[in-house]
């Protein structure tokens, strides 16, 4: 019996730092607050970022950040604009 072939990785993985999610605290910033699709909370600062609407639906490329800055509960990152 032929041993079944090898699995292979998935075409359309997603980027480690792309979060999706509904904004829970919005405005035109530097701070705002998502809970991503699998209820994760984040705090996220992203200077020069816009306006987020608080309930809408994004996704956003983010890294970690230092605790220099407070943006309310959640995990803390940066969004990154480029």
């Amino acid at each position: 019996m032929p041993k079944p072939p090898k699995p292979t990785d998935p075409t359309d993985k997603r980027a480690s730092n792309l979060v999706t999610g509904h904004i829970t605290r919005g405005g035109s910033g530097p701070c705002y607050g998502l809970v991503s699709e699998d209820g994760v909370e984040y705090a996220l600062h992203g200077t020069g970022s816009g306006t987020l609407t608080e309930g809408s639906f994004v996704t956003l490329r983010v890294i970690s950040r230092s605790s220099e800055v407070d943006c309310g509960p959640g995990i803390r990152a940066s969004i990154v604009t480029r």
